[in-house]
């Protein structure tokens, strides 16, 4: 039975000379899993929120949207409500009352449900979802994983028939990540519900998906399944986001609708055809010149409340970039913000050595306060005592670095995640700092544009900046840091050499490492095993 039908969806924003959607058509039936693919910006949030008729977007819409047969616009209030369920990127968008069990029970007190009915199926979600332990808890003390996590049972507590994802495990540790899919995938499998799921993260998602939709520049450039897509799309921009077990299969040259999406797929590839050897770890380096440096810091957010940060000490370099990685909530934000000097510590020491610090905070929208990007960089010129006449200048040249000069124009909140966090970063680079703080850096941007930023990062590293950035992307940390650690209960663990750090850990690690382990040691990044494998670049 088909489930969702578009038939030459286009779409326009006001004041905007082109569509952000043109003729888009394809069809869904009932317990399909979709993943929805693309570059920042391609038009992704826009088509999820079109399919969510209370979130659409005001603008300029043609075409036709057909849920069960029936056309979107003729759907009844409760039925577009309850059987079209959505959860937003950003949890704390999505939870909308102060305790988990409100929240269960705020879509079926809306729709007019009895109250037996209601602690029934609030009871069974509880268990269902593996929450029934903090069904009483308020949600403001949720970490990310458990909020993405609640904001999702809670979309399932109306039964819908259609589910609706836009990048939910964009804010989530890699292991919390992996438990959230499945738990999707669960849902897919168990109860039928049609599952269409936007993500930069293939990794895990195409694996368990029947069908792959690929947005580029507004138009859906392929509809087919994982594998499919594999072959079809190999070498294209956005194929750099697809499974690394699907990526070296291209790269060893293997050919024909057998491409492996899985770790074990993967294993099983390279154990065939390539012969053991080892990598050899690159020797430790020596320090450097100091930009950073915490000492046996402590702190806590309130006086009677457990310790967040329990001695952390790490040294960061000029012209280094060093990532902390480690669980939602585990502290490592609060690492940054001490580091920034926006808290101080009870005990320790946190030296600069006068040199400037700079932090980009996670949720980039919230670094400006303007009606437009330009007027934001306007702004934070003014504010550091640069001359007007100076202005178009650093502007143009910050824009020329990051590639955002056609989002001067636009409000900030118009913004795609990709988007708003590139002109974030343009932001923070305008006051000039020595050292740049980021807060998960890659979160809602695509393969490219990471690529992209990992350039960026390493110019400014070559001028001397010095980079501390807190990740869940194992993947660019080992591809591009010069160290590594874990944040666990207050304390840096461990800072090494991503092939070292990424060696020693079986779950806080790379899927390239999991797929070459006892074929290729220490191998923890896909350039690793083309090299080892013996493949010229």
């Amino acid at each position: 039975m088909e489930i969702l039908a578009l038939e030459n969806l286009s779409f326009r924003y006001p004041a905007e000379g082109k569509n952000v959607l043109s003729g888009i058509s394809l069809s869904l039936g009932e317990g399909d899993f979709c993943v929805l693919a693309g570059g920042s910006g391609c038009g992704k949030t826009t088509l999820l929120k079109l399919l969510k008729r209370e979130l659409a977007p005001h603008g300029e819409l043609s075409g036709k949207i057909y849920f069960c047969g029936k056309e979107q616009s003729t759907l009844s209030a409760r039925e577009s409500a309850a059987e079209i369920g959505f959860v937003l990127q950003n949890p704390e968008a999505g939870i909308v009352t102060d305790k988990v069990w409100h929240e269960l029970s705020f879509g079926l007190e809306n729709l007019g449900f009895d109250t037996d009915y209601i602690r029934l199926r609030i009871g069974e979600m509880a268990n269902y979802f593996g929450i029934a332990h903090m069904f009483r808890e308020g949600t403001a003390h949720l970490s990310g994983g458990q909020k993405q996590l609640l904001s999702l049972a809670a979309v399932m507590s109306m039964s819908p028939k259609l589910l609706l994802l836009d990048e939910p495990t964009s804010q989530l540790d890699p292991i919390a990540a992996a438990d959230f899919i499945s738990t999707l995938k669960k849902i897919n499998r168990e109860l039928g519900v049609t599952v269409i799921v936007a993500e930069h993260r293939l990794e895990e998602l195409f694996p368990i998906a029947d069908k792959v939709a690929v947005l580029e520049g507004g138009r859906l450039i392929s509809f087919a399944s994982p594998r499919e897509i594999c072959m079809e799309l190999a070498g294209a921009p956005i194929s750099r986001g697809f499974p690394t077990a699907a990526r070296i299969y291209g790269r060893l040259g293997g050919g024909g609708e057998k491409a492996p999406l899985t770790v074990r797929e993967g294993r099983r590839f390279l154990a065939e055809n390539c012969k053991p050897c080892k990598n050899e770890l690159p020797p430790p380096k020596s320090g450097g010149t100091p930009a950073l440096e915490l000492a046996g810091v402590h702190f806590r957010y309130e006086k009677h409340t457990p310790d967040i940060l329990r001695g952390a000490s790490l040294s960061l370099y000029e012209g280094e970039l060093f990532c902390l990685l480690g669980a939602n909530g585990a502290g490592k934000t609060t690492v940054l913000r001490a580091a920034a000097g926006l808290i101080k510590p009870y005990r320790g020491k946190v030296r600069t050595f006068g040199k400037r610090a700079a932090m980009l905070p996670q949720n980039a929208v919230s670094v400006f306060l303007k009606n437009s990007v330009r007027e934001d960089f306007e702004d934070i010129l003014a504010a550091h005592g640069i001359k007007k006449e100076n202005f178009t200048k650093k502007i143009d040249e910050v824009c020329q670095k990051l590639g955002v000069a056609q989002l001067l124009s636009k409000h900030p909140y118009d913004l795609s995640g990709g988007e708003a966090q590139r002109c974030a970063l343009a932001k923070v680079l305008l006051t000039e700092p020595h050292i740049l703080l980021l807060d998960e850096p890659t979160k809602a941007i695509d393969p490219a544009a990471k690529s992209e930023l990992a350039k960026l990062l390493r110019a400014l590293m070559s001028e001397g900046l010095a980079v501390f950035a807190v990740t869940h992307d194992v993947e660019f940390a080992a591809e591009n840091a010069d160290r590594c650690a874990l944040f666990f209960d207050g304390e840096v663990l461990a800072p090494a050499a991503p092939q070292s750090f990424f060696s020693a850990n079986n779950f806080y690690t790379t899927a390239a490492s999991r797929i070459s382990r006892g074929i290729f040691e220490n191998a923890v990044t896909e350039a690793d095993i083309i090299r080892l494998a013996g493949v010229k670049e």
